[in-house]
């Protein structure tokens, strides 16, 4: 940490140059003794990242950015946020603080946050960081948390772990492979508190994942503009469960909550249909829950095909995902010898091409609210429904 790009003439310098380009301003001249030219790029790069993941630090006064990957692997407001409303008690250990995004929002609404980061550099940034966003309830530790954790009697109301998975230079999507090993420390982890949060990788098969950890209460997938963020696992200590409550998320829409459990989705049955006035199409969190049956009980829908997991009904229902009224279906050989679009977005499930080898053979331009969604009925017939979007 260059205590250097704290002075109030080089802050004013990065405001002033905020929307230059990073790579051009890395190749200049520094204007400022001691701080380099690279040091004042990655101030802004990384200042241009925060100013929509991260709204209060960028907001802020005199922010200490890390480096990109530092930023890049940080939770944003929106997921920190969710996980605040997660933590159970007064006293939080975030083990594996990084940036100290979680251990801020943590710090909303504990008493005690222990913010444990093993760079040294990065547990100066966040510690700084803290106190210019006004919180005080943070103690910062430079050390490895598995470490500090075994080497103390502390206990803790709720432990949080984000565990690296790139490990040498490669990714890994296992828990056992990530660092640290939370597998191998589960005991002790389980020991030192009464609830453990584990953020795990958005590819982190859920019955993988339910193996690897045996007893799981809570599984909660976030998701934001259709794509999964974050996959938590809540644990608390004394719980024997072995029907957890999956949690799906879509942060980007407010009151979109939904839960069942596993046992739920195992007891229902899918019902299928050819495709009726409207169609649907999960949010992703909902596919990451893999709540395949469940979504036909819960909404009263159908499916199109058992592995389509595209649903439909003749009434438009409140739904999880985004909802098409039917204009058109064709079968794709009459499809084929009628192109119906040159502007559309294209969407393929359950169908032969992918919608990047669609859009290329029918060259079909991307836009509008017109949808061709390519995909197999029950009978296992090839079809293509010309849909608007309605949400």
């Amino acid at each position: 940490m260059n205590l250097a790009i704290l002075q109030p003439e080089v802050q004013e310098w990065l405001r002033e140059h905020q929307h230059d380009d990073p790579v051009k301003v890395s190749l200049g001249k520094s204007p400022f003794a001691g701080i380099t030219a690279a040091e004042l790029a990655t101030q802004l790069d990384s200042r241009k990242r925060a100013e929509k993941k991260l709204p209060e630090w960028f907001s802020a006064k005199d922010i200490y950015y890390p480096p990109k990957l530092a930023l890049e692997q940080c939770s944003s407001s929106l997921t920190a946020a969710y996980k605040q409303d997660l933590i159970l008690g007064n006293s939080v250990a975030d083990l594996t603080g990084g940036f100290g995004v979680d251990s801020y929002f943590f710090a909303l609404k504990a008493s005690t946050v222990t913010h444990v980061e093993q760079q040294a550099d990065l547990s100066d940034i966040a510690s700084h960081n803290f106190s210019k966003l006004g919180i005080t309830e943070i103690r910062c530790l430079n050390k490895d948390g598995l470490s500090s954790l075994a080497e103390s009697d502390a206990q803790f109301d709720t432990i949080y772990l984000d565990p690296s998975r790139r490990v040498k230079t490669q990714k890994v999507f296992k828990l056992a492979d990530c660092e640290p090993d939370v597998i191998r420390h589960l005991d002790l982890l389980k020991s030192r508190c009464k609830r453990l949060i584990i953020k795990t990788s958005p590819i982190l098969d859920i019955t993988q994942g339910l193996t690897e950890l045996e007893i799981v209460d809570e599984i909660h997938i976030l998701s934001l503009k259709n794509e999964v963020k974050e996959v938590l696992w809540v644990i608390n200590s004394q719980s024997s469960c072995t029907d957890p409550i999956i949690v799906a998320v879509a942060l980007d829409k407010p009151d979109s909550k939904v839960c069942f459990s596993r046992s739920e989705e195992f007891k229902s049955n899918s019902e299928f249909s050819f495709p009726q006035l409207y169609v649907y199409e999960p949010d992703a969190a909902l596919l990451k829950a893999g709540a395949f049956k469940w979504i036909g009980a819960h909404y009263d829908v159908f499916k199109l095909h058992q592995h389509s997991h595209l649903y439909t009904s003749e009434d438009q229902k409140p739904f999880l995902g985004r909802t098409f009224k039917v204009q058109e279906i064709l079968a794709f050989k009459a499809f084929q010898q009628r192109k119906i679009a040159n502007q559309a977005n294209v969407i393929s499930r359950n169908f032969p091409l992918s919608a990047d080898k669609l859009r290329k053979k029918f060259k079909i331009k991307d836009g509008s609210d017109r949808y061709l969604i390519f995909s197999t009925t029950g009978k296992n017939e090839l079809i293509v429904i010309d849909a608007l979007r309605l949400f």
